[in-house]
């Protein structure tokens, strides 16, 4: 499915009553608008209830686990890492930047990804994966009232056209 109908479809079922956060568009790397380093913008951004590190309640035995991190970048950013070790012990890694504007930016350790983070509301943002120009998951990631777990819904197109619907809960550790 192409890119362009799958946000018309999704848009088209957020649409009523939610709204969408804009903020500057600079890029994935050095420099935003106001010509301040990513650090230094870093230090002017404002708290998010997000930010933190946040571990995937699991069953899976140790060594296996899944750690986001979420902290700010540029003007109202934030930048996410997702560190996991699988079940043998393999280790991956891989990352985003998001402006929370609904912009595709390129996702680190994934190759030909990217992903767009929309705010639907204080609590509720819709996360857009693709890869190749095309959107292939819509993540529904929910704060908690009290800020300490994240729960994320996973609609995830196959191949064949049918989706596929799965949950994850994240809890904060820091």
């Amino acid at each position: 499915m192409r890119m362009r109908n799958w946000m018309t479809s999704c848009l088209a079922i957020v649409a009523t009553g939610a709204f969408f956060a804009c903020g500057p568009a600079g890029d994935a790397g050095g420099q935003g608008d106001s010509g301040m380093s990513a650090a230094e913008e870093t230090a002017e951004a404002p708290s998010n209830p997000r930010f933190g590190v946040w571990q995937l309640e699991s069953d899976a035995p140790p060594p296996a686990s899944n750690i986001m991190t979420y902290e700010p970048y540029g003007d109202g950013g934030m930048k996410i890492t997702v560190a996991s070790t699988n079940s043998e012990g393999e280790s991956n890694e891989w990352g985003y930047v998001t402006m929370f504007d609904g912009v595709f930016r390129p996702v680190e350790g994934r190759e030909d990804s990217e992903s767009a983070v929309e705010v639907i509301d204080d609590r509720t943002n819709h996360i857009l994966n693709a890869r190749g120009g095309e959107v292939y998951q819509v993540i529904v990631n929910v704060l908690s009232e009290d800020g300490n777990t994240i729960n994320n819904e996973y609609r995830t197109t196959r191949e064949d056209g049918t989706e596929r619907i799965s949950h994850a809960v994240y809890r904060r550790i820091e």
